[in-house]
């Protein structure tokens, strides 16, 4: 994983010397260029040749000087300087140490060319540097001598120390691109912490597709057909005034993750709480059909009411009773989206059935769950309903029917997967779902024992029942 890290960094810093745009030079060749052509005119005392290599190789060698100065690399610029250098090579008629030299300087930029664009360049400057090498020798013969004297060495000096200065302008881009990288992943880091930390306020539904395929977000909404579900802890109020503030939000936040667990795992878009209340609905953004967002929204309420008995349990032996969920549902067409201004917007909805969910989940029993008649008809074949009433609703002219939803548990009689039993000095919360195998013995051993001290506590009461109505003496 290292390796192709690394090897992306390099793709990354190739890329960025290809388009870098600072102030040096890029195209160290050009000097090396003009070098040459000055001191083959020396080293061959002026000739007609030497001269015409002058005219040839180093007018254009400094028009490249004065054209590319604080300008990026292209492939036009490299195609220009590996010919020039590949008709060096020729008319040199392939001198060794010249040769080599300059053959450095075309490897050097082939290499720091652009992958598809390599074999173009090498094309040219064999191509080039055989054409030239036959114009030399038709109009010299083979008689070119550079073996001797100033001219080779003085090449391969200055070839080196062009490459010895490509390399350390290299190494100093790369150390400041690798600095500069650096800084950026620390950004993007830190960016990426902070939205994970922003997205627990939105729903994944919204929030998902904003990111993934960067769409605008601006106030607009639209009418949808939606199922929404809204719901609160009844005896919550009352508890609330005989409780301590640290406890209160220690059993609310307790609440809240296990509903918002259960609202994720069945695809709920859960829009606000409020106070002790939840608000969810189905069917935007992403809608299964009305019927199916209506089961959905009924199999998660049902799932909260049967996790609201584990939590009244665990309440209850930390000394909290008396706390219970209940559940108004309705399906209806609702205005959906995002409401607000353009600096501060939420994703929520609006409409006659989101108050139809908010009255019904206030007439609502202890662990009830209302839903409305048009829910009814899109569920009623999958879950067992019983009619609980028509019902006068603050701000519906006429009364509205409501029915209630049966735990699935307890209509399946024996079979049922939950005994949740309370009296007053007995507490009995079985789940059988969460029962392990090797725990039933110890069950029965607890519920045997407390069977015989309930039989021996009532022949107690009897007996002291008996001694109380026997005739004094």
């Amino acid at each position: 994983m290292a390796f192709f890290s690394r090897f992306s960094n390099l793709q990354a810093f190739k890329q960025k010397l290809t388009n870098q745009k600072d102030g040096s030079f890029n195209y160290p060749e050009a000097f090396v260029l003009i070098i040459t052509g000055i001191f083959s005119a020396l080293y061959y005392e002026f000739n007609p040749s030497s001269m015409a290599r002058l005219v040839i190789v180093v007018l254009p060698s400094i028009m490249i000087l004065v054209y590319n100065y604080r300008r990026a690399p292209s492939f036009w610029t490299s195609n220009i300087v590996i010919i020039l250098l590949a008709t060096m090579i020729g008319l040199s008629q392939f001198c060794t140490v010249m040769a080599l030299s300059l053959v450095m300087l075309i490897g050097f930029r082939v290499i720091v060319s652009e992958s598809e664009d390599r074999l173009k360049l090498v094309s040219v400057a064999v191509i080039t540097s055989l054409m030239f090498y036959y114009v030399s020798v038709t109009l010299n013969g083979r008689n070119t001598n550079c073996h001797e004297g100033f001219l080779a060495p003085t090449v391969l000096f200055v070839s080196i120390c062009a490459i010895l200065w490509q390399y350390w302008s290299i190494h100093r881009k790369y150390l400041s691109y690798f600095k500069t990288s650096t800084q950026a992943r620390e950004r993007l880091a830190t960016m990426v912490s902070v939205i994970n930390k922003l997205t627990r306020f939105v729903p994944p539904q919204i929030w998902q597709p904003i990111v993934k395929t960067d769409s605008p977000v601006i106030v607009a909404n639209k009418r949808a057909k939606l199922t929404i579900m809204f719901s609160d802890i009844a005896g919550f109020t009352e508890l609330s005034d005989s409780l301590s503030a640290d406890n209160l939000a220690d059993i609310l936040n307790t609440y809240m993750h296990s509903m918002t667990l259960i609202a994720n795992r069945h695809g709920a878009v859960l829009d606000k709480f409020i106070g002790d209340g939840m608000v969810c609905f189905f069917g935007e953004p992403n809608s299964r059909g009305a019927r199916q967002d209506a089961l959905d929204c009924v199999a998660m309420a049902v799932d909260m009411r049967r996790e609201m008995r584990s939590l009244r349990q665990t309440w209850r032996l930390m000394g909290f009773e008396g706390l219970y969920v209940r559940i108004g549902i309705s399906t209806g067409y609702c205005h959906v989206g995002n409401f607000g201004s353009s600096n501060r917007m939420s994703y929520t909805l609006i409409g006659k059935e989101a108050n139809l969910a908010s009255r019904l989940e206030s007439a609502a029993g202890k662990s009830d769950i209302f839903i409305s008649q048009a829910t009814y008809d899109y569920i009623c074949h999958d879950y067992d309903c019983e009619f609980a009433g028509t019902f006068s609703l603050k701000g519906f002219d006429d009364k509205v029917p409501a029915w209630q939803v049966l735990d699935p548990d307890v209509s399946q009689g024996e079979m049922s997967k939950w005994i949740d039993h309370t009296l007053p000095g007995f507490n009995l919360h079985l789940n059988f779902k969460d029962v392990k195998n090797y725990d039933y013995q110890e069950i029965k051993k607890r519920l045997n024992f407390a069977l015989e001290r309930l039989e021996k506590e009532q022949r107690s009461v009897l007996k002291q029942d008996s001694n109380l109505d026997e005739p004094k003496s």
